[in-house]
């Protein structure tokens, strides 16, 4: 399942999607960090996303500069398929998921 995908949460019955949430995506300016990828993995995200000096994604205030839309209604991740690993590990409904989310009240 990509994060693109809906997922139904066997726990609560709820469904989710990514591209109606971004909560992940705007909770932290310490994250997303890199730790799995390579020099040429992070070269292929365009440098205006990149913070270097951090070893993480870009942010504005607690939101990743790659994040376009409006958190809880309609988002879209900018360089979703250079993403950084740890992007691609969450998934919706995972521990993570539901703490961003709670952080916003979604």
């Amino acid at each position: 399942m990509t994060s693109l995908d809906q997922h139904d949460s066997a726990a609560t019955g709820e469904t989710w999607s990514c591209q109606t949430c971004g909560a992940c995506c705007s909770f932290s300016a310490e994250w997303p960090r890199f730790s799995l990828e390579s020099e040429a993995d992070i070269a292929r995200i365009p440098a205006v996303h990149v913070d270097d000096a951090a070893g993480r994604m870009r942010c504005v205030g607690d939101r990743c500069s790659a994040l376009v839309g409006e958190v809880g209604s309609d988002t879209a991740c900018s360089v979703y398929a250079v993403r950084p690993e740890v992007c691609r590990a969450c998934e919706p409904g995972d521990p993570e998921c539901l703490m961003a989310r709670a952080r916003w009240g979604l």
